[in-house]
């Protein structure tokens, strides 16, 4: 319950379903952390607080950016019990680290979907990842790029989605990101030696839903994080995937 009510209070003034996805976001990434003082790399970017809350879970971080990327400023409220660097790298950003010298690798912020070569950058997560360690990672889904075509009215593309190996979506303002389907995804992270642990829907409660629910009864926030979290969906649904991988250990 200190999870839902600490996500509640990070998600700030937005109301509705953002407010919602964030909360659901954090108390994820809180379950998902190792016990302990861990090496934890964060590949998140600037706009997200993952490596804060790492660090204030008592582990050390090494937040990775692009060198475009501005520093982020500190966030105020996370008072770190471990310890929070940053630095800038090229390309897939991890060639300065050796091997084998992460305990778990955070990718949340979608950054799977912005790098279009997917591949070379878990390839790299998987060589720095240390025996047992692992990777928690989030993408946009196909039923999201699937919406976002048709609201494009991109027909052929819809249509062709199914059969794609990789699908790509392009957005109005000329971006292009990757969407994920559970098996393409899976494959993703076994084809860099990576076992997937588990891979589920970021939320399954539709936005309308949660929208119309906080607007009845903004007091229920916390019961429908819960509710959320306690959900069991198959991974057709949602706008997000969530993956947790680790490194399997040697023999």
């Amino acid at each position: 319950m200190q999870v839902i009510e600490r996500a509640e209070q990070d998600s700030g003034p937005a109301g509705g379903y953002p407010r919602f996805h964030a909360a659901v976001a954090l108390a994820q990434l809180m379950d998902w952390l190792p016990g302990g003082n861990r090496f934890l790399l964060d590949l998140s970017g600037s706009g997200a607080r993952t490596a804060e809350v790492a660090a204030c879970a008592g582990h050390s971080v090494l937040r990775v950016i692009d060198p475009e990327t501005p520093v982020p400023p500190p966030v105020g409220g996370y008072e770190a019990s471990g310890r929070l660097s940053v630095v800038t790298a090229d390309g897939t950003g991890l060639g300065f680290l050796p091997d084998g010298c992460a305990d778990g690798v955070i990718a949340e912020g979608r950054v799977l979907s912005l790098r279009l070569a997917a591949e070379e950058l878990v390839a790299e997560i998987a060589r720095v990842l240390r025996p047992g360690g692992q990777v928690l990672a989030c993408v946009d889904s196909l039923t999201f790029g699937m919406a976002v075509l048709a609201e494009q009215r991109r027909w052929p593309y819809l249509v062709d989605v199914p059969r794609a190996d990789v699908v790509l979506i392009p957005w109005p303002d000329g971006t292009i990101t990757r969407c994920y389907g559970a098996e393409q995804l899976r494959e993703l992270f076994t084809g860099s030696g990576l076992e997937v642990s588990w891979i589920r829907p970021r939320t399954v409660l539709p936005p309308q839903t949660v929208s119309y629910l906080l607007a009845r009864d903004p007091s229920r926030f916390g019961e429908l994080v819960s509710a959320e979290l306690r959900a069991r969906a198959d991974d057709s649904v949602g706008n997000q995937l969530v993956i947790s991988a680790v490194r399997g250990r040697t023999p």
